[in-house]
């Protein structure tokens, strides 16, 4: 949670991030500025390449900024930390020799915060939270594709990170099962108000998961609009049809023509 009434929890301040490949170096953000509010479910949206994932890891402290910094509750983003666990699209991010309690309980265990037997409370509650408590000895392979996303977020949220980032978690699956793993994850946080920084191209997932959506032009990713308010759509398919339409001409204006 913000420190204080009205301070932002995370604040990202004219970030740019620049990776370099064989040929060239490549600016993945141009000064990139938003904050994040505890309890927020703050959606980073864009086309792919407008480096909103390479934002992401900036965030969790994988990658340092060219430009500008990061803080969360005013410290300034260095490393990773316990305090922004990551969510991957990729299934393989199991331990496949762990059981599913195990692999939950596994970063608890790494980071000595607690003794095991309070680490495996800890873990069983919230592998119950994502309804696998049936599933909690079985190994990677003998789950399917949700299920494993499930373990992933039971796994970031066990530790009771401040902000959960999660990179496009549900793109590799099927449309039933993203949409039943979008319906999971709102009710997850309808129970907890954890905060998430969820990273999509989707726009009708940015507006089924998040409350804020920040829209990213295309490469180099810049700041193009922020909307606000985003569940009073609820569950109105017009009021979604048309934020969608709205959306999607701010994200393909041509360059230069303002947001």
């Amino acid at each position: 949670m913000a420190d204080a009434a009205g301070s932002a929890l995370l604040e990202v301040a004219g970030v740019t991030l620049r990776y370099r490949t064989p040929e060239a170096i490549i600016t993945a953000t141009d000064r990139v500025s938003f904050s994040v509010d505890a309890g927020d479910r703050f959606v980073l949206l864009g086309a792919s390449g407008c480096g909103k994932s390479t934002l992401l890891k900036a965030v969790g402290g994988y990658l340092a900024p060219e430009e500008g910094e990061i803080r969360i509750k005013g410290r300034r983003v260095e490393r990773p930390g316990a305090d922004r666990m990551m969510v991957f699209q990729e299934f393989d991010q199991l331990l496949p020799w762990k059981t599913v309690l195990d692999n939950v309980m596994f970063p608890l265990l790494m980071a000595r915060k607690m003794p095991r037997h309070e680490a495996r409370e800890r873990a069983l509650a919230y592998v119950e939270k994502v309804h696998l408590e049936r599933f909690a000895n079985s190994y990677a392979h003998q789950l399917s594709g949700g299920m494993k996303q499930r373990v992933a977020i039971a796994r970031g949220m066990c530790m009771e990170p401040d902000i959960l980032l999660m990179d496009e978690p549900f793109a590799a699956l099927d449309a039933l099962t993203r949409q039943q793993m979008q319906d999971e994850l709102l009710q997850l946080w309808n129970e907890t108000r954890f905060t998430v920084m969820f990273v999509t191209h989707s726009i009708a997932e940015a507006i089924r998961v998040g409350n804020r959506i920040l829209l990213l032009s295309p490469h180099p990713g810049e700041v193009r609009a922020e909307v606000s308010n985003v569940e009073t759509v609820g569950n109105d398919p017009a009021a979604a049809a048309r934020l969608e339409k709205e959306i999607r001409g701010m994200l393909f204006e041509e360059e230069g023509g303002g947001a």
